[in-house]
């Protein structure tokens, strides 16, 4: 850029007169002359996030640089103000009294201009926390895990929780609204005690008190991190976490989906190994910038492509599907639509799919969601100091992320996909996925026994079932002496985890199985379920 042309800009803002803050998104070309190295990452990220990229064997790449300075730079030359930049996806977000910043978008180095937030707004007709706001309380019974034993036992959490694996040594982030009392409310109390809370940003008003802000960051977190025996255990009590606020929850503008970047961009930078984010976007106060079901195709939007790279640098990102069925949208919202998120889809404590839980698949036709968990009378902290119940995909997403960082626990030298892949594959419908529940509701002893776990030392001495012949060819008897009801389950499950084959039987004190997969000769694993209690039998395949 030519110094005359940079001082005939300032000319033009000092002439103008100051309207209200406008927001703007500024996408740049390129990251030429970065005085930043690929060979020097310490620069720009943590140790712990360099780490993460090395156990799981991911580059280090030119996403990773911060933007060009000098791009920055110019471009404040214009009197705007900074709000945050993005990595990612190469631009700034920018609140400028200008009525428009069309006037630069023929500089060499922008590649395009978005207004995304109008500096005078009118009352939002959006509410998108309105259906997960209604609470009523719950009858707690004196167990330990009290109401929340649902949410918690309809995964087979307490397999992992039994085993000491409840998050601990892992780090999420929870991308939110705000975290209303967080500071104060009792479920959060060993959080505090325990340095679990590693810190907070906001991306929305910088320096703000979060714990003064919206409640719904605060409910989403006590489904991960609450613990208030005999009423509330979180799916990852033991984890650590920080909270961070992209959402503006009285207004809907598409700014908030670059405060989302940016705000993962920073949860990547510290570290984090996991990201909940119990947000959406589909349509917008803004009408113009309203997204179609076309662009939920994995890769689409801003906050999609935020979300999927946040992956591919060794995150498991894990959000709502979106509480859309009952109205005209109706399907996912981004950046569930992620090609590499695991989206989560609500369902009833008796496994039925919630009304209001969006359904799929993505534009693509990539089922989505990608799984479900309880997100319907959720057990939860409400600001009013009481253990209560909510509706959601946001609560459902929380369950999930929860569950899958204890499990990350029991397997830390594995990557985000695999975790991912492990979880979608314990579904209780992987092999038949469907636009509401997608997998299914996963089963974390069945998604440990996929990642390793499963092995002859752990197989029960005592079982209830006999299985015979074994070595076997081509059919199985099984028989057992115990009375039982319901039905049973049966998985051919190969040494290294790969579910090969389920089957679903009424209960029957002897079943036989001719349809036996066609695999070749060697060591098999049959599980057998019914209700509660499951064992795993090593057959021999001739």
């Amino acid at each position: 850029m030519k110094h005359g042309f940079v001082i005939l800009i300032l000319g033009l803002v000092l002439s103008l007169s100051a309207n209200a803050q406008n927001y703007y998104w500024i996408g740049f070309t390129d990251k030429k002359d970065s005085p930043y190295s690929l060979e020097a990452p310490e620069e720009y990220l943590s140790e712990r996030a360099i780490e993460r990229r090395i156990r799981q064997n991911i580059s280090i790449d030119s996403l990773d640089l911060p933007v060009n300075q000098w791009y920055v730079d110019s471009v404040l030359t214009l009197g705007v103000n900074l709000t945050h930049s993005s990595k990612w996806l190469n631009g700034i977000t920018v609140a400028t009294s200008y009525e428009t910043l069309d006037f630069i978008k023929d500089w060499s180095f922008i590649k395009d201009i978005q207004l995304t937030k109008p500096g005078i707004t009118a009352k939002s007709a959006h509410n998108k926390f309105e259906l997960e706001s209604s609470s009523e309380n719950v009858v707690i019974d004196t167990s330990y895990y009290g109401a929340s034993v649902d949410q918690v036992g309809m995964l087979n959490g307490q397999f992992l929780h039994n085993k000491g694996f409840r998050g601990k040594g892992m780090q999420i982030a929870v991308i939110d609204a705000g975290f209303y009392g967080v500071d104060e409310l009792p479920a959060f109390d060993s959080l505090w005690a325990n340095n679990q809370i590693l810190g907070t940003r906001d991306f929305v008003l910088p320096g703000s008190n979060l714990f003064q802000s919206d409640e719904h960051g605060m409910s989403v977190l006590s489904c991960m991190g609450g613990i208030v025996p005999g009423q509330l255990i979180g799916t990852a009590p033991d984890a650590d976490y920080w909270l961070i606020r992209s959402e503006a929850a009285s207004t809907e503008y598409i700014v908030e989906e670059d405060n989302w970047v940016a705000a993962a961009e920073f949860a990547d930078s510290v570290g984090v190994d996991l990201i909940n984010s119990s947000l959406g976007y589909t349509t917008f106060d803004d009408a113009s910038t309203n997204h179609t079901y076309a662009d939920m195709d994995g890769n689409t939007t801003r906050v999609t492509r935020g979300a999927n790279i946040a992956v591919s640098r060794g995150i498991l990102v894990v959000t709502s599907a979106g509480n859309e069925r009952d109205d005209p949208w109706f399907r996912l919202v981004a950046p569930s639509d992620g090609g590499l998120v695991m989206s989560v889809g609500a369902v009833t404590s008796i496994r039925t799919t919630a009304s209001f839980s969006s359904a799929g698949p993505a534009y693509d036709g990539a089922v989505k969601p990608n799984v479900a968990a309880m997100g319907y009378r959720t057990v939860l902290q409400r600001a009013n100091n009481t253990i209560s119940v909510g509706n959601g995909t946001s609560f459902a997403s929380p369950v999930m992320a929860g569950m899958a960082a204890s499990l990350w626990q029991m397997f830390p030298e594995r990557t985000a996909l695999e975790i991912k892949d492990a979880i979608e594959k314990s579904g209780h419908q992987y092999n038949s996925p469907d636009s509401l529940q997608g997998f299914g509701i996963p089963d974390m002893q069945i998604a440990a026994e996929f990642l390793g776990y499963l092995s002859v030392e752990n197989i029960r001495a005592e079982n209830i079932w006999r299985v015979y012949p074994n070595p076997v060819k081509d059919h199985l008897v099984i028989e057992t002496s115990k009375p039982l009801s319901g039905d049973v389950n049966l998985e051919w499950i190969s040494t290294d985890g790969t579910l090969i084959k389920r089957w679903s039987r009424g209960y029957s004190p002897k079943m036989e199985i001719s349809d036996l997969p066609k695999t070749s000769r060697g060591i098999y694993f049959l599980r057998i379920s019914n209700g509660n209690q499951s064992e795993t039998v090593k057959i021999n395949k001739l």
